[in-house]
């Protein structure tokens, strides 16, 4: 039987998942309602779609400041062509 510090029960008791281990294998606890609402959120885990790679990488890219440079005034589609 696996037992929980009192820090991982509290983490348990205000929705936070918890990652256990125990005989190498490891588990993740949540609280009941957390799991069913991650289960009707229709969670995908799919392989990502070219146009979801591209639209992610896009994004990073805004924050990493690229978007002021000229080169990427023009950005490829999600095939990789130029507009």
């Amino acid at each position: 039987m696996i037992e929980l510090t009192e820090e991982q029960k509290q983490a348990v008791r205000s929705g936070e998942a918890v990652r256990l281990r125990e005989n190498g294998q490891e588990y993740v606890l949540l609280r009941a309602d957390v799991y069913d609402r991650l289960l009707e959120d229709e969670y995908d885990d799919s392989p990502w779609t070219s146009e979801e790679r591209y639209t992610l990488a896009w994004e990073a890219g805004k924050h990493a400041g690229w978007e002021d440079m000229d080169e990427y005034d023009d950005p490829p589609d999600a095939l990789g062509t130029r507009r």
